[in-house]
């Protein structure tokens, strides 16, 4: 089809159109089909075209299809954000607002962490990424390609090491880097945050240290400093939980949710304690199209269907899958080419090397295009773009989920 009406700075991995797609199959405009190891990026956590979820979404266009909430408020979004405060597993009341997306979640928490300290700046983590808008820009832990070419971005914002055993620095490392950072950089007394991703997606599904999460929730007690968890990937069940910060044995103050929150509907949420879900005056948050009535009946379809039982149930599922035949690949010497196996639950990265151990993104550009051809689509990710991202939906047929990582097999032994 042709693209020359659309912008050429937008990148695609796959150079094909889909065409319709059920769970975790998508056909394009010549009838190919392909398993979705993608998942529109981890936002089809249920599959595509949920049978529960497209019943929502026809039934509330039948209602309402439109209102903005700042200017009368609407049942489903009410309805829906009691649903969601009752869903994030903290001790706390939870407040919150819903936005068109993650990083618009992001901009707000931004905003209110500012309102709620009287601080400006953020520290942030190498190889995160919170989103392209300019504020957000500044956030991610990588400049290629989203800071290049414009310019200075809003600020100030610092970047320490994300201490995972995926990655191999230790939480120690991450902490003297701290402490470099306040007796170098920056006064403590200036910092409103920090943010980071439980898992990080981007950056190749790296888990982050636990004891290091910790330390850091004591610390930023200690200071008046805000912990804000990302959890627009790592969330909704993606690592066999509601939210990944759960593994941490930590309650961050401030929560980013979007992509899987809606099934596949644009919707996003910034959540939290209630006190500062309040500090800006009245007008200071919203958004004319945030949480449309149409999105807040996906996501309220979307929370029926991820009870824990059936998270901890697709997420063991999924994880054994790709565990067992990650461990067969390597005793079997399928490849030289495969390194190491990162992530936790179903939320799984796996690292593409050359001879020497390094990244090797080529391997990995190699594999997205001869596994397309195969029928499976894949999606790149870390610094190095060497780390194959796994998101398939948590529904996905045990078949099905067979068939791909069959594919997958195949396409490795070639590297």
């Amino acid at each position: 089809m042709n693209h020359e009406n659309i912008s050429r700075s937008i990148s695609t991995v796959h150079p094909i159109c889909l065409s319709h797609g059920r769970n975790a199959e998508v056909w394009d405009s010549d009838g190919k089909r392909y398993i979705d190891f993608v998942g529109g990026i981890g936002v089809l956590n249920l599959g595509h075209c949920h049978p529960r979820i497209v019943a929502a979404i026809q039934e509330q266009a039948t209602r309402l299809t439109h209102y903005a909430f700042n200017a009368a408020p609407h049942a489903p979004y009410i309805e829906f954000m009691q649903r969601l405060a009752a869903f994030i597993p903290v001790s706390y009341p939870v407040s919150g607002m819903l936005t068109n997306s993650g990083a618009e979640a992001a901009e707000n928490a931004l905003k209110i962490v500012r309102g709620a300290t009287g601080r400006s700046a953020v520290v942030a983590f190498d190889g995160g990424f919170h989103g392209r808008t300019l504020a957000t820009l500044n956030l991610n832990g990588k400049v290629a390609p989203y800071k290049q070419k414009v310019g200075v971005l809003p600020g100030p914002v610092y970047h320490l090491p994300y201490p995972s055993a995926d990655n191999g620095v230790s939480c120690d490392e991450a902490l003297k880097a701290m402490q470099r950072l306040f007796s170098v950089e920056i006064d403590v007394e200036e910092v409103a945050c920090f943010i980071l991703e439980p898992v990080q997606g981007e950056g190749g599904f790296l888990a982050l240290d636990a004891s290091f999460a910790r330390a850091l929730r004591q610390f930023c007690d200690a200071h008046g400093i805000l912990l804000i968890a990302d959890e627009i990937q790592s969330g909704f069940g993606r690592t066999g939980q509601r939210f990944a910060f759960s593994r941490l044995g930590i309650e961050p103050d401030l929560i980013l949710l979007g992509k899987s929150i809606g099934g596949g509907v644009p919707l996003g949420a910034v959540v939290g304690r209630q006190a500062l879900l309040d500090v800006l005056p009245k007008g200071g948050l919203g958004g004319t199209y945030s949480g449309n009535p149409m999105a807040c009946a996906a996501a309220l379809a979307t929370l029926e269907e991820m009870t824990d039982e059936h998270l901890q149930q697709w997420g063991e599922l999924q994880e054994r899958m790709i565990v067992e035949r990650y461990q067969a690949w390597k005793e079997r010497g399928l490849t030289a080419a495969l390194g190491r196996l990162t992530g936790v639950g179903a939320m799984r990265g796996i690292e593409l090397v050359n001879a020497q151990g390094e990244p090797a993104p080529e391997h990995l550009g190699s594999l997205l295009n001869s596994a397309r051809e195969a029928g499976l689509l894949l999606m790149p990710s870390g610094k190095s773009r060497h780390i194959i991202r796994l998101l398939a939906p948590l529904t996905t047929e045990p078949e099905v989920f067979e068939e791909g990582l069959d594919i997958l097999q195949e396409c490795l032994a070639r590297l």
